[in-house]
């Protein structure tokens, strides 16, 4: 499955892993100003803000997996299969098919205040993109320097939560994986003391016993934990290269490896992709499972008051660098 975060340092940071067992071809898609972009049930939007994020392209529409705007309003959909229930189309209201949710929102939302404002006015429907592309079954996180939300579609209806924590990731619903952080309030990064008994003489045995406790598997409740202790923990100086390198390494707190999760017979849930970007200067970062060096794409060096949509499909292969 998946994760995302938030991070703070001089500037905003958001990312997230993609955990699956094969790639679509995903690509750092960046959609300018003036890319025509036509909502199925909402009309066309002729001009809006400048996006950048990684995206299955198809009939060159970009489906967005996660992307931020010129804005440096940031939004992921994760998995939330079983629990993800959309609507049909409405009257009166602006309807939007679940596909189209990114765009819809970071094309028009200069900040998470008005992304909540407009999202109020929206039917989140089950239309799909097409036959073979059905609605896929996601929540999603939306956040700025100012503040984060999730929002989950389900069959009680739209729900809206606010995300103190900057974490998502998958099943159950939100409400429940943060009712769930009660039971780790104890987590420390200090080496840990005797509360079990007095009566006992128990002592730590190694150096870096911090954390104990924290949940080491692969679940989406466990990540959630593990990822949200660590994101809250972790230190940071606040340039550019240093705030980057410890966002992935906050991510890489819940990395997947090949053969640890299977899926369906010889099949395994791999992190395809991890990604970084600065909110406010507008570059995507993202590494690889076949190459650990970061590679950023700058969305500000290109015309952002073009029509065509810019896709750099993603470097894949590792580079060895032998010391002489």
């Amino acid at each position: 499955m998946c994760t995302a975060a938030t991070y703070q340092t001089k500037d905003f940071y958001m990312g997230r892993t993609l955990d699956y067992e094969f790639s679509y071809g995903e690509k750092i898609a960046i959609m300018p100003r003036n890319y025509p972009l036509q909502f199925r049930h909402d009309g066309k939007k002729i001009t809006h803000y400048a996006l950048i994020g990684m995206a299955h392209v198809i009939d060159d529409y970009p489906l967005y997996y996660d992307a931020v705007n010129e804005k440096g309003l940031g939004m992921a959909g994760l998995n939330f299969v079983g629990n993800a229930c959309y609507n049909d189309v409405q009257e009166n209201v602006r309807n939007v098919a679940q596909y189209e949710f990114i765009p819809w929102i970071l094309s028009q939302c200069a900040s998470l205040n008005e992304a909540k404002k407009l999202i109020k006015e929206m039917n989140l429907v089950k239309t799909p993109y097409n036959e073979q592309l059905p609605a896929a079954s996601l929540h999603w996180i939306i956040a700025d320097k100012s503040g984060c939300i999730t929002v989950e579609s389900v069959k009680e209806g739209l729900k809206v939560y606010e995300n103190p924590v900057g974490v998502l990731t998958n099943n159950p619903a939100f409400d429940k994986q943060m009712f769930n952080l009660n039971n780790y309030m104890s987590l420390s990064p200090r080496q840990p003391e005797n509360m079990f008994s007095k009566e006992l003489d128990l002592k730590t045995y190694s150096r870096g016993m911090g954390a104990l406790g924290l949940p080491g598997d692969l679940s989406s409740m466990s990540r959630f934990v593990r990822v949200a202790f660590t994101k809250m923990n972790a230190k940071s100086k606040s340039s550019e290269k240093e705030s980057v390198n410890q966002f992935f390494h906050i991510l890489g707190s819940v990395e997947q490896q090949r053969g640890c999760c299977e899926v369906t017979e010889e099949k395994y849930e791999i992190t395809i992709y991890t990604s970084c970007w600065n909110s406010q200067k507008g570059i995507y970062y993202y590494t690889t499972y076949d190459r650990r060096q970061i590679t950023a794409v700058n969305m500000h060096k290109i015309n952002l008051d073009g029509q065509q949509l810019i896709c750099y499909p993603m470097l894949n292969d590792e580079e060895f660098y032998e010391q002489n």
